[in-house]
């Protein structure tokens, strides 16, 4: 027998165990887990550990108090599943530690409903922050969220209408296995009002539409599907250089990107969508740009996106360091912003500068010569068909040169 077992338990308590998970916990000198774990064992008359509110304190005294004692961890479902087990490994040491999962919450979740799982995905909204919920959701057709008090479900129902979110049947699947076990299907507009719901649940989404494709890896999207600022075409990247940017920044996704003078948020919000997992600062001077750059994001879904009202580079310093820094627009400090940038910039990540006139190539040139960086440059020249009459001809776009360089 291991040092450390931890042993998947549900709300049926000592019913679901197998007779080696019962035989590990008889054989044990201690017991964690939480509250209601440790109460379904009464007769157990070892040292018991709560495992509460600091978890990798607790873990830290499990795994001291393993070089001299048998330990059962009770854990719910699946340790291993958005659970304690991999912090007991890396507390513990993987020699040391033996797993008796109990099906996860989510597996009892969708056995529940009647629902396949094999395609679905897996989001923890427990101890976590919602904002990048709506981006992930663009990609996928069937998911299961872990909840807590903050992130409920009646919660992140309202959050997905805000964001006009409504093609979803949602299923709130409370207390699985144990008496009070309740599972209910909702529309959104209803379990947005709904209250009575218990804090051990699982939340299931699963699109309504069964064509329904997710959106494109790498967007395409015309000037004309954002809002933007008028008079003239508005300030935003054309979608062919946009593109080819993007695709300069090499993002990931989970990368932290910086899109300084953001204009209407059109590469913040395709930038959004590569790096999913990631997120994305859009900082701008211009009250109307802000606006307008909110209204943006609601309508593409992009909420992991946050606006950063102000000039760079001050608005950049309180940020945290980027992987990915796009400049497009500078307000006269190209050579300050491309400073700050590159200091602040992650290693291995990647700074690309837009520049249009000759005075930003010159100075955005000057400064990268000036800091011994010599930058990728492409100078793009691209003309757009337009109908005329009966025929077709070429209308020439802004040339622009765009600057990259990779930190290694």
């Amino acid at each position: 027998m291991k040092a450390v077992t931890v042993i998947g338990i549900g709300d049926d308590g000592c019913v679901g165990l197998s007779s080696k998970a019962m035989g590990a916990v008889a054989r044990a000198r201690i017991l964690a887990g939480g509250e209601r774990h440790l109460d379904f064992f009464p007769q157990f008359d070892g040292e018991r550990i709560i495992i509460k509110n600091d978890v990798v304190k607790t873990a830290e005294k499990i795994a001291e108090l393993s070089a001299e004692h048998t330990i059962c961890v009770l854990a719910s479902g699946d340790p291993l599943f958005f659970g304690i087990g991999n912090l007991i490994l890396n507390k513990v040491g993987r020699d040391h530690v033996e797993f008796i999962p109990a099906p996860s919450s989510v597996q009892n979740a969708f056995s529940k409903i009647g629902v396949k799982w094999d395609d679905a995905s897996f989001l923890s909204l427990h101890g976590r922050p919602i904002e990048g919920f709506i981006t992930k959701l663009q990609n996928v057709s069937k998911v299961a969220c872990l909840t807590d008090e903050i992130n409920s479900p009646d919660k992140i129902a309202k959050y997905l209408l805000n964001y006009s979110e409504i093609d979803w049947k949602a299923f709130v699947c409370e207390n699985l296995g144990g008496k009070e076990e309740k599972v209910r299907e909702f529309e959104l507009e209803i379990l947005a009002e709904t209250t009575d719901i218990s804090s051990l649940n699982v939340f299931i989404l699963i699109r309504k539409d069964p064509t329904w494709k997710p959106s494109p890896v790498l967007p395409f999207l015309g000037e004309d599907e954002y809002a933007k600022r008028l008079p003239k075409k508005g300030l935003i990247t054309k979608k062919e250089v946009r593109i080819l940017s993007l695709a300069a920044l090499e993002i990931r996704p989970d990368s932290v990107v910086w899109d300084i003078g953001a204009g209407s948020g059109a590469v913040s919000i395709e930038a959004a969508r590569i790096a999913r997992e990631g997120k994305i600062y859009a900082i701008e001077i211009d009250q109307e740009g802000i606006e307008i750059c909110k209204q943006n994001i609601l309508s593409h879904k992009a909420d992991n996106v946050f606006i950063i009202h102000g000039k760079a580079p001050q608005a950049l310093v309180d940020l945290p360091s980027p992987d990915c820094v796009f400049i497009g627009g500078s307000k006269g400090n190209m050579k300050e912003i491309i400073e700050l940038s590159w200091k602040r910039l992650s290693a291995g990540g990647c700074l690309v500068a837009n520049a249009i006139t000759l005075d930003n190539v010159s100075e955005a040139y000057k400064t990268f010569r000036d800091m011994d960086l010599i930058p990728e440059v492409s100078l793009i020249n691209i003309s757009r068909g337009q109908k005329l009459a009966d025929y077709l001809r070429y209308e020439a776009l802004n040339p622009i040169h765009i600057f990259k360089i990779r930190k290694s």
